[in-house]
């Protein structure tokens, strides 16, 4: 496994009112931020990818496909993005039904400019916090995949507090061998000490 590349953070807005799109949009830009827009849950759905690193402000009611059913539909397909429904015309089922099913937040229009941007802080904020963690993952996994068979071994010796002379005898090996592949799995790993070595391993079985 490789490390994940740098992403940046995406918002992505589904609504069947141009005017709605367009003043999200500008909204979402003006704050730094990137957006990338749908005009139906049909046409969201078609992207080949969705970054794990967004969030989704979606309308409601629209035609064909409604915000409720693609919300269904996502979670269906292991999709986990935090979603902001805004909506000119839902109600309190409308709301129960999307808060239950794990939506992040439920904005009647017309909302506040802050009111948005405070939902879409909040849910960049817990998948950041999720990428960030996959991100620290994929990059230990890099590392320990640089380590040569024989390095994994000591490394697990190690790891299990033995000392360099005891891992010698069991691995008929000298020491002083023990000790350069001791030095190259904690420079390869970018570990400094025992207790950091042996949280990574519990992070490499997860």
């Amino acid at each position: 496994m490789s490390a994940l590349p740098d992403v940046t953070p995406i918002v992505y807005v589904v609504d069947d009112d141009e005017s709605v799109r367009e003043a999200l949009s500008s909204l979402i830009r003006a704050e730094g931020m990137r957006v990338e827009v749908f005009a139906s849950p049909l046409e969201f759905v078609a992207i080949p990818r969705l970054s794990e690193f967004a969030c989704i402000a979606l309308d409601v009611r629209m035609p064909g496909l409604d915000g409720l059913a693609l919300q269904e539909r996502l979670a269906a397909n292991g999709v986990d993005l935090p979603i902001i429904f805004i909506t000119g015309h839902g109600d309190v089922p409308d709301a129960v039904r999307a808060m239950k099913a794990g939506a992040l937040d439920f904005l009647k229009k017309p909302f506040e400019d802050f009111e948005l941007l405070n939902a879409i802080t909040t849910a960049l904020a817990r998948v950041g916090a999720r990428f960030s963690e996959k991100r620290a993952s994929a990059d230990l996994q890099a590392r320990y995949d640089q380590l040569t068979p024989r390095e994994r071994e000591i490394m697990f010796l190690v790891a299990q507090g033995k000392q360099n002379k005891l891992i010698a005898h069991e691995l008929g090996v000298t020491e002083s061998t023990v000790k350069v592949h001791r030095h190259n799995v904690m420079a390869k790993m970018h570990i400094r000490s025992l207790p950091e070595l042996t949280l990574a391993l519990q992070r490499l079985r997860r």
